[in-house]
């Protein structure tokens, strides 16, 4: 089985996962890291509550969030291949990992802001601080340990979507998974992928909880 063709094919597999994880979770925090503060600082307890903005996130993030990966990829393919000229392929993947990102991953910056937004709304009376100071000086830095712990989640999550995408023609490990797993009945293939992902899943998760760790204890 491990022919230099085999261990060259998984070691690109690796590659292209990474890429499309680590590119898919930069975009998807340019984008959800943004809404995810719009929606805490509108929300009705929020610093500047606004009920028709928060709604209208709130419908978004919801519908975009109740479409299984496999379908939301499929219903992209469209604007994909209108953005980049192909639907297929780790670089195209990117495009609907982003789009499923983005909504995840505000709802856990507003979960990780929520916690302390309230009490930091009297103090600011206090301090007489504007909201852009309140959020960028003391609500993201209070919330820096929930965030990072948010981030490996959503890096974890992201990188099992990829994997998906396989199933497309979305290229990494979750491709050759399908291509020689289950086309090809090639199961020691399939379960060298399904391994090496979890070894990925592991160690990204277990970087981000022991960054979190360090911040928290900088932090106390």
């Amino acid at each position: 089985m491990w022919t230099e063709q085999v261990r060259s094919m998984i070691g690109t597999g690796i590659l292209e996962t990474l890429y499309m994880t680590v590119v898919s979770t930069v975009f998807g925090y340019l984008f959800g890291l943004p809404m995810g503060i719009l929606l805490c600082i509108t929300d009705k307890e929020g610093l500047k509550p606004n009920k028709v903005v928060y709604k209208i996130l709130d419908v978004i993030a919801n519908i975009v969030r109740s479409i299984p990966f496999l379908i939301l990829l499929i219903l992209l393919i469209p604007f994909t291949r209108l953005l980049l000229g192909k639907s297929y392929g780790s670089t195209a993947t990117i495009v609907p990992l982003t789009a499923a990102a983005i909504p995840f991953i505000a709802r856990m910056v507003e979960s990780s802001l929520r916690k302390s937004i309230t009490e930091l709304s009297k103090q600011q009376r206090q301090w007489a601080l504007s909201n852009s100071r309140i959020i960028f000086r003391v609500l993201l830095v209070e919330a820096r340990t929930s965030l990072i712990t948010g981030a490996t989640i959503a890096i974890g999550t992201i990188l099992g979507y990829s994997a998906m995408a396989g199933a497309v023609g979305g290229g990494g490990l979750g491709d050759i998974a399908i291509r020689y797993g289950y086309y090809r009945y090639q199961t020691d293939i399939m379960i060298i992928t399904i391994v090496i992902l979890v070894v990925l899943v592991q160690i990204l998760q277990g970087l981000g909880m022991m960054l979190s760790r360090k911040l928290d204890k900088r932090k106390a």
